[in-house]
């Protein structure tokens, strides 16, 4: 196996667009490597750029101790699964995963050997014999990884693989995928815009927006501790609620209406009359009793509840806060239309610079 080492990649196509701006990354040697972002924002370029599929503008991709910039894709000792499996419809399984080995003139004995170990790997033994549109979506998908490890590659790269299967199989591949990782220990480029696939395959997920990366970490490093505005929004499910507002005083930020929300002063580099957008994650929003009409001391904040989503474990409560769209997630019943109390863990916060929208919080 080997690394990946992008150095100030580019990607300019005619007429002076700008797919790909300035990137560096190392994807380590035997990791699985997430590039996650939403359509249009240069991982699937990224990913072409390092299989040969797409020039390179300026900068350098290495793989291993070699740069490949000008080497030919088949001679890069990689090998791809496309979103549309790409498999030949008049061979059957066993000639579509032996049919690059061939090419390669390797004897037909060791081209068994290595088919039918990979068979075993994926149970696919049992479809050898069959043609594609004999197949299943998922398994077709089999077929194109067993197609893929046959040639034993320093580096794996998937292109949104599972984006062409449905919800149940979607679960049922991405747990194919990480065991298959976890046995062979290959170095694996994945592209997907599901956050819950980077979220459960990585070792290392790389966010890009606009061409750029956002933040490079470990999956939980990046739920817990976002860089960006956009990381906080673009991460979670439901997204990262954010209000705009200012500090207005040690571990205080003031949004429109009087409210106050708290934070931990020591944990960010922000001052007194800066604007910022705060951020808490729904599930961090703890629900408390509403406060007792006799006067009893009022709890943090209270919203109005207009929507309810039931997901099975728990709820999403949506509603507005000082006129911004905020949810909480909780397991207790609420109807639509409650008025609900909640309470801010100030720990829990996050701040963002309101002008350039990175994150406030001190380097680690």
């Amino acid at each position: 196996m080997a690394s990946v080492t992008l150095d100030h990649l580019k990607k300019i196509y005619p007429g002076g667009v700008e797919a790909v701006k300035d990137v560096s990354l190392t994807v380590p040697d035997g990791s699985f490597t997430v590039l996650l972002g939403p359509s249009g924002c240069g991982k699937s370029t990224l990913l072409r750029m390092i299989a040969g599929l797409e020039g390179i503008s300026s900068g350098t991709a290495t793989i291993g101790e070699r740069i490949v910039n000008e080497i030919e894709p088949a001679e890069r000792d990689i090998a791809m699964v496309f979103q549309n499996y790409a498999l030949y419809p008049h061979m059957s399984v066993y000639d579509n995963m032996a049919y690059g080995l061939r090419n390669r003139k390797v004897p037909e004995a060791d081209i068994a050997a290595r088919v039918n170990e990979a068979a075993k790997i994926l149970s696919i033994e049992s479809f050898l014999k069959r043609k594609p549109r004999e197949l299943s979506g998922g398994q077709r998908q089999r077929v194109a990884m067993g197609r893929a490890i046959v040639r034993d590659p320093q580096v794996f790269l998937f292109d949104e693989p599972l984006s062409n299967l449905d919800a149940k199989l979607r679960v049922q591949m991405r747990l194919e995928i990480r065991r298959l990782h976890n046995r062979l220990k290959a170095t694996s480029i994945f592209v997907t815009h599901d956050q819950v696939e980077a979220m459960t395959l990585a070792d290392q997920v790389v966010v890009m927006n606009a061409g750029r990366v956002e933040q490079v970490g470990a999956p939980l490093a990046i739920y817990s501790r976002p860089a960006s505005r956009f990381v906080a929004e673009f991460i979670g499910a439901p997204p990262m609620n954010l209000l705009r507002g200012t500090i207005t005083a040690p571990g205080v930020v003031s949004i429109k209406d009087g409210l106050r929300l708290p934070f931990d002063q020591s944990a960010f580099d922000a001052g007194i009359g800066q604007t910022v957008d705060y951020g808490v994650r729904p599930e961090d929003v703890a629900i408390t009793d509403m406060p007792a009409a006799n006067g009893a001391t009022e709890p943090s904040h209270s919203m109005t509840v207009d929507l309810i989503e039931e997901l099975g474990s728990n709820r999403v409560i949506y509603g507005l806060l000082a006129g911004s769209g905020f949810a909480l997630v909780t397991r207790t019943g609420i109807a639509s239309a409650d008025r609900v109390a909640f309470v801010l863990d100030p720990s829990s916060a996050h701040l963002f610079d309101g002008e350039s929208g990175m994150s406030l919080r001190h380097a680690v």
